[in-house]
């Protein structure tokens, strides 16, 4: 069955990406909670910082994708996006969002709320609510360098050194 893949503040890092890109098979899916670009303020004189490569690659994914901008992105950079986002994935209700800007409208019927921006990976359940932040594969700002994952009806916070399971909730 398939799974979707929750990432976000990659900030244009093409070994970030690469890693998560390794995990996605042909028909899963691919969230991105932000930051993935970093052309606000990323830095071109470091080899690993690529967003035009990670776009290139991205455009030619055949993977379903879903992506919101976050506060280091460019609109402009890549077009066509939002700074939130509903959509349904395997049945649950999904609400995706960097997290820069304050309090988004929650829709009530959201099941999984997924945001980024910390760098801190976190996954816990509030008023029947899951919320997951997938962290940082680029720049973890508590050591853990992971990703989410959501399939059969549980949400993952997944070790990328590791490939272990941190913690699981089910919905």
């Amino acid at each position: 069955m398939a799974k979707l893949l929750v990432t976000s503040d990659l900030h244009g890092s093409i070994n970030a990406w690469m890693t998560v890109k390794k995990l996605l098979k042909p028909n899963d899916c691919l969230a991105i909670a932000g930051d993935l670009f970093d052309t606000r303020y990323g830095s071109a004189d470091k080899p690993d910082f690529q967003p035009g490569t990670i776009k290139q690659e991205l455009l030619a994914l055949d993977n379903l994708f879903y992506y919101v901008y976050g506060n280091c992105d460019v609109k402009t950079f890549f077009p066509g996006h939002q700074d939130f986002l509903n959509f349904e994935f395997q049945g649950i209700r999904i609400f995706l969002h960097h997290g820069h800007i304050f309090s988004p409208p929650i829709p009530g019927r959201s099941q999984v709320i997924i945001q980024g921006h910390t760098h801190k990976a976190v996954l816990k359940k509030e008023q029947e609510k899951i919320h997951l932040n997938p962290g940082s594969p680029a720049l973890p700002r508590n050591r853990l360098h992971t990703c989410g994952i959501i399939e059969n009806q549980s949400v993952m916070l997944f070790d990328l050194n590791t490939h272990r399971v941190i913690r699981t909730l089910g919905v």
